[in-house]
């Protein structure tokens, strides 16, 4: 069983959002195809966010949150996923399934400061 609640470090490293989970054998696992300007929103009010942040992420809404990701489609083996709010959409690659068993329906996310 995973945990409900899941926790990552993403910081900036050559121009894009990253993050490391050695827990999960991941390094430098960038986000792409739309996932990092939805970051840009999530972490626009959190100073020196550059040098990284704590994103809290969930198959299930808690207090707090900041965006709910709506399943749209398979692709690639990765999934595509909609922030309605923002009208954005962006692109969860394979290292999905190192937090999830299967894609879920929904995606809750917030971010905070390190310090």
């Amino acid at each position: 069983m995973t945990n409900s609640m899941m926790v990552i470090f993403p910081y900036r490293h050559n121009s894009t959002w990253v993050f490391d989970d050695e827990r999960v054998g991941l390094v430098h696992e960038p986000f792409v195809s739309g996932v990092p300007e939805m970051i840009d929103i999530l972490v626009q009010d959190i100073p020196n966010v550059d040098e990284g942040f704590k994103l809290l992420f969930s198959a299930n809404p808690f207090p707090g949150y900041q965006a709910e990701l709506i399943w749209l489609k398979e692709e690639y083996n990765g999934h595509w996923y909609c922030w309605t709010q923002t009208n954005m959409q962006g692109w969860l690659c394979p290292a999905l399934f190192k937090y999830f068993i299967e894609a879920p329906k929904k995606i809750y996310c917030k971010a905070e400061s390190i310090s």
